[in-house]
């Protein structure tokens, strides 16, 4: 008996073999398995992150190594943001695209979802005819209304030189939010809405208590498709606010001060990465609740 036990307990070197950590040569072997697993994501990552790298070290050196060929800065200049800051007009370019990005998102939101639910939920005839209209309207590129609306917007409503022409037509929905708002509200089970009018609620206070709630990740990526939108915006503050610059926006005024700064290319990357500062802190902060909206409405067509 006593021999037996012996015979069946490990010995104290592979008990001491066992709680070591692995030999150096499999911990080197597996860090090269995940190395070459991941290489394409790791190039893929470096193909993006790089660029910025380079903007946000360049916008810290110096006038004169600014137009060197020097990749590291010898000497931090932070005060080149400041000196952007106090450029004239700058922090009027920041309000405009501020109130523009969220005006146009607000109102984008609130008109497109009660289209996205009546044609993700009523029955009625046309509806396919309807949905089918509100996609072909995607198809139209703006150059092609530019004309006749301008006329409409200057002679008629005299609101030329304003951001209000941009921001306006937004209230009355948006042909590709109406889609993907669609897209998600028909993975929302109908029984969910039933009950909710059983209990005696009509179509707006059912959309209001039980849609809007379920609908948060398709909101919120709606949200940010227009918001990204409205504030990289070109082409529309160019059309309607070019005469105006105290309606001018990030995106437009950046192409005055490049102008005005031609070779001062530290100050340059410092206003263009004030630029992108607020869309990526936005995208960072929000990107679970982006990638959850855009992934679910394809779920079900």
């Amino acid at each position: 008996m006593t021999a037996t036990t012996a015979l069946s307990a490990p010995s104290a070197p592979a008990r001491r073999a066992a709680g070591r950590s692995p030999a150096p040569a499999a911990r080197r072997r597996a860090a090269l398995h995940w190395i070459a697993v991941h290489t394409v994501a790791i190039a893929a990552a470096l193909f993006f992150v790089l660029p910025f790298v380079f903007v946000f070290l360049t916008s810290v050196m110096s006038d004169d190594q600014a137009l060197s060929g020097d990749l590291w800065p010898t000497e931090w200049n932070w005060s080149n943001y400041a000196d952007v800051f106090n450029t004239p007009g700058f922090l009027d370019w920041w309000r405009n695209s501020l109130i523009y990005a969220g005006l146009g998102t607000l109102f984008t939101v609130c008109s497109s979802i009660p289209v996205a639910y009546a044609l993700a939920k009523f029955r009625f005839r046309g509806r396919r005819t309807a949905m089918i209209l509100v996609i072909s309207t995607m198809m139209l590129p703006p150059q092609v209304i530019v004309i006749p609306m301008y006329l409409v917007w200057a002679q008629q409503l005299h609101l030329s030189g304003s951001l209000w022409p941009l921001i306006i037509p937004m209230a009355f929905g948006d042909a590709y939010s109406i889609f993907l708002l669609r897209q998600f509200l028909l993975t929302i089970p109908r029984e969910y809405l039933e009950s909710a009018k059983v209990d005696g609620s009509g179509e707006f206070g059912t959309l209001l208590r039980i849609v809007v709630p379920m609908a948060k990740p398709g909101i919120a990526a709606v949200a940010l498709f227009q918001f990204f939108y409205c504030w990289n915006d070109y082409f529309g503050p160019q059309i309607y606010a070019a005469q105006n610059p105290g309606a001018w926006t990030l995106s437009y005024g950046l192409e005055s001060f490049k102008s005005a700064h031609s070779v001062n290319w530290n100050l340059t990357m410092a206003a263009t990465l004030l630029v992108m500062a607020p869309v990526i802190i936005v995208f960072f902060f929000a990107q679970k609740a982006f990638v959850e909206g855009v992934t679910l409405t394809g779920v079900k067509g």
